[in-house]
């Protein structure tokens, strides 16, 4: 998948997932005990929930030298050697948003409930679940743009006819 598709939707994913863990009093309520973190941090790596977000990082990186090379784009050698740099020294930051992964369902679930979700995930229909997630999201995505253009196209039809019958000339 090209890098920057993979970024926008890790980003989407990560705005979804912020958006949860805020929505849901739970996660405001309740530190989560070790065992249900580290039930967390293995469905975190089963599912590979990590590597959705892997390109972060990077692309933050990757934005910000952009943003330098706009102003002068004499730059570019030592942004550059700069932001590889960076992306060595910033690496171990990725730790933080898989904690945080792992807290935001060890918040949501009870440990039980957690064990019982890792041990769906290593069944074969877990796994399956798990490979064809992507492209269940990914086609999902798709129709619903495309279902909300229509809507869209729908929807300013309708206001212009109701305009039009209110005299105004559009």
């Amino acid at each position: 998948m090209h890098f920057m598709q993979t970024t926008h939707r890790a980003i989407r994913v990560a705005t979804v997932a912020a958006a949860l863990a805020l929505a849901s009093p739970a996660a405001h309520a309740q530190q989560p005990s070790a065992a249900a973190m580290a039930t967390a941090k293995e469905i975190v790596a089963v599912t590979g929930s990590s590597m959705l977000f892997a390109p972060l990082v990077a692309g933050v990186i990757e934005q910000a030298k952009l943003l330098f090379l706009q102003q002068n784009p004499a730059l570019s050698k030592d942004l550059n050697e700069i932001a590889a740099k960076m992306r060595s020294d910033m690496a171990p930051r990725f730790q933080e948003l898989v904690n945080d992964i792992a807290k935001n369902y060890a918040t949501m679930f009870t440990e039980q409930e957690l064990k019982d979700i890792l041990v769906f995930y290593k069944t074969p229909a877990g796994a399956k679940l798990i490979s064809n997630q992507p492209k269940v999201a990914e086609a999902s995505m798709k129709f619903a743009q495309t279902w909300a253009n229509t809507l869209s196209e729908q929807v300013i039809a309708k206001m212009r006819d109701e305009l039009k019958k209110k005299g105004h000339a559009l």
